[in-house]
């Protein structure tokens, strides 16, 4: 599933950083104001603030969403006014709650306001220090790293020539298989970051000092304390999670290098070691699906294909969007409200330009929830509308909450749950739908879970070494002099992959991913591919599935979705393990659920590994 899966714009919180946040100028109380409140304020006055926070915060997201969605829908300039207007409220507002929650951390509170008042405190992903020239400067900062990479271009015959923006540069990443051309396209993205790397190392004094000002340690701090566990717990906490997939991931990287080796040569990858980044068909080197058709087996083909299948049916958009519904109440969920088939976009308008890719959006914070996408009638968008429709069934689940609670149990749920629904989109749930008239032998299986681990596997150590980087770089640990060298030292450590050609410290390639230079949090993503195999393993336990996992649908089992929507009804109320352990029986993450799915195309990978190396 793309990484960049757009949610509403009322999840300040838990999805990408806001710039915005730090666009207001507020006034900021001296100490003295500060030592006074804090002796002056009550249990009483924390849930009066509370009540009052939660009344003002859901007013503003909602009246946000519906800008969002016209924006979205009707892209023009003066819907782009209009949104950004709504979302600086919203920014203003979450900056003077998340500030003003600060003054009752002195008090003993129940633990209904004490918790609310901590989802306030860590609402801002970008927290600004109280000096405001510094929080100018580092709203200008910020501001203008982001706008630099969304306006960066190679110009590969000078800035007269032709010049190529990120999406065309991927696009040859994905489908080139001349190594210098690939090459070429890797380079001459990467000499965009480079610019801001300045402004990248003030960046991180200022952050730090906004967080320090929270009470936290820096900023990589506050991010890990998101996880109703101690930061360094946190982090400890990754870790051991890529510990047990590891031995799936060296098995993957092993035999793809190996075919690479036979494809171009060992002057291009070496026998051993790293693989050069710009040969994995994606310009990080976070999902290598591009490379498929240069890796597959000889064998396991599922004997089918679904984008056939569908056209031959003639199936349209909306009937697209029905199969998703139906997995969802033949698990014993309510059918989709009327709103969402009268409100949701499912086509391209031929009339007007629309922000096309899929996305799952909750308006009102009840019932009015929808999905946006134009709708493709194939094998992707197939699983794509599953995948969406687990992002509405979460928040028509948490609506009857406090509008504080009316989030996933951490910010790694939420795509979890729908990437757990995707999963059961198997041969077995298409022969239900009349789709096949038999299923494949588990022979056949090889191809689909090469290709889902060329995703989801692969991802996995770049999921977790983007942040890991930027813990080291906001502790101080990486110091502003080996910005780079850090970075490629943790690609190669985790990844295995290394850079085309010699870099130095006049580069700056962490800030050529998007959600370094925009200062969005990425460990949710890590945590998503983890805890959707583990959802998926539980739903198929509660289900009574014995045999494969990744045969398993769960499609018709009411005792799993009742499971599942009782996980789901809990929101954020509960810290994460409880909600983990309300699913799975368990409150640990636990990525063997990942080798458990992965189990036959492990053990295939290491018979190809020993036949490749001649052993």
């Amino acid at each position: 599933m793309n990484l960049s899966c757009l949610r509403n714009l009322r999840r300040f919180q838990q999805f990408a950083v806001s710039i915005v946040l730090l666009a207001v100028l507020l006034p900021t109380p001296s100490a003295a104001q500060k030592a006074k409140a804090a002796r002056s304020v009550t249990v009483a006055d924390a849930q009066k603030f509370v009540a009052d926070a939660e009344k003002r915060y859901n007013d503003a997201i909602i009246k946000a969403g519906r800008a969002g969605w016209v924006q979205s829908n009707f892209i023009t300039d003066d819907t782009e006014a209009i949104a950004a207007a709504a979302n600086e409220e919203v920014a203003k507002l979450v900056k003077e709650l998340a500030e003003t929650a600060r003054k009752f951390d002195s008090l003993k509170l129940p633990a209904d306001t004490a918790r609310k008042l901590k989802l306030l405190k860590l609402a801002l992903s970008l927290p600004a220090p109280s000096n405001p020239a510094e929080l100018s400067e580092l709203t200008k900062t910020a501001a203008s790293m982001e706008a630099d990479y969304g306006k960066g271009k190679y110009c590969p015959d000078g800035p007269q020539g032709k010049c190529l923006a990120l999406g065309e540069l991927e696009d040859i990443l994905a489908a080139s298989r001349n190594p210098e051309e690939l090459k070429k396209a890797w380079l001459g993205w990467h000499q965009v970051s480079p610019a801001y790397r300045a402004r990248y190392v003030r960046f991180v004094e200022l952050a730090n000092k906004g967080a320090r000002e929270m009470g936290f340690k820096d900023l990589g701090a506050m991010w890990r304390s998101n996880y109703d566990m101690e930061p360094e717990a946190f982090a400890a906490e990754m870790e051991r999670l890529w510990q047990q997939v590891k031995p799936l991931y060296d098995s993957l990287h092993t035999y793809v290098r190996a075919k690479l080796r036979q494809k171009y040569g060992p002057d291009v990858v070496p026998a051993t070691g790293p693989i050069p980044a710009h040969l994995l068909g994606n310009m990080w080197s976070q999902q290598w699906g591009n490379i498929y058709e240069l890796i597959k087996p000889e064998t396991g083909d599922p004997g089918y294909d679904l984008t056939t299948i569908l056209t031959t049916r003639k199936t349209d958009a909306l009937q697209m969007v029905r199969y998703g519904e139906s997995f969802f109440t033949s698990l014993g969920f309510a059918p989709l409200p009327q709103t969402f088939w009268q409100r949701s976009l499912f086509t391209k308008p031929k009339d007007r330009e629309v922000v096309c890719h899929a996305s799952a959006w909750d308006i009102d914070n009840q019932q009015d929830v929808r999905i946006k996408m134009c709708i493709k009638v194939n094998e992707e968008d197939f699983v794509t509308i599953h995948h969406e429709l687990g992002h509405n069934y979460y928040q028509m689940a948490y609506a009857p909450l406090s509008p504080l609670y009316q989030n996933s149990a951490n910010d790694g749920f939420h795509e979890a749950i729908g990437d757990t629904i995707a999963l059961s989109v198997t041969p077995e749930y298409l022969k239900k739908l009349g789709f096949i008239d038999r299923v494949p032998d588990e022979s056949a299986d090889l191809g689909l879970l090469l290709r889902l681990a060329l995703d989801k596997v692969a991802f996995l150590p770049f999921g977790y070494l983007v942040d890991q980087w930027r813990w080291k770089v906001f502790s101080g640990e990486v110091k502003a002099d080996a910005y780079n060298r850090a970075w490629w030292e943790l690609r190669e450590k985790y990844q295995g992959v290394s850079a085309p050609a010699a870099r130095s410290e006049n580069d700056f390639d962490a800030g050529a991913k998007y959600h370094v230079a925009g200062n969005t949090p990425y460990a949710r993503y890590f945590l998503a591919h983890i805890l959707q195999f583990q959802f998926h393993r539980a739903l198929c336990r509660e289900a009574g599935y014995q045999g494969a996992l990744n045969r398993c649908s769960i499609y018709g089992n009411q005792k799993a979705g009742a499971k599942l929507k009782a996980m789901l009804a809990m929101g954020q109320s509960r810290p994460w393990p409880e909600a983990l352990k309300a699913l799975t029986g368990e409150d640990k993450m636990d990525a063997t659920a990942i080798l458990d799915y992965f189990a036959p195309l492990k053990k295939w990978l290491d018979e190809q590994n020993r036949q490749l190396s001649g052993k």
